[in-house]
């Protein structure tokens, strides 16, 4: 019995990087998102919304999309009287942005490697 039915070819070419692209993470939105949440220990959802050039409705709706996917932490509060919201990276989403960061750099590889149309 093989019990290697399962694993992929280690011969075969292996996929192309931009299959390992996650569709949550991709989105440019929510890439911005997750990378200034990155930069930062908590950042403020208004601070996202400026940043990021989005009304609140948009910037909310990407927020459900990242925390129902487990990539950021939302927290309200107050500061002082004024209503607050925080958003926190989890692990979850650090290796998420660490992932699709890893897939980006290999599809600029394959691109700076590949041949002009003038070099054929």
């Amino acid at each position: 019995m093989n019990d290697d039915a399962g694993s992929p070819d280690p011969h075969a070419p292996s996929a192309h990087p931009v299959t390992g692209l996650d569709d949550v993470v991709h989105q440019r939105v929510r890439l911005g998102i997750l990378t200034i949440a990155h930069e930062a220990r908590r950042v403020e959802f208004g601070y996202l919304r400026t940043q990021l050039e989005l009304t609140a409705g948009n910037l909310s709706q990407h927020l459900g999309v990242l925390e129902t996917a487990g990539l950021v932490q939302i927290e309200k509060g107050y500061a002082g009287r004024r209503a607050r919201t925080w958003i926190t990276l989890t692990a979850a989403g650090d290796t998420a942005l660490a992932e699709e960061i890893r897939r980006l750099k290999l599809l600029i590889a394959r691109v700076e490697t590949t041949d002009t149309p003038e070099d054929r």
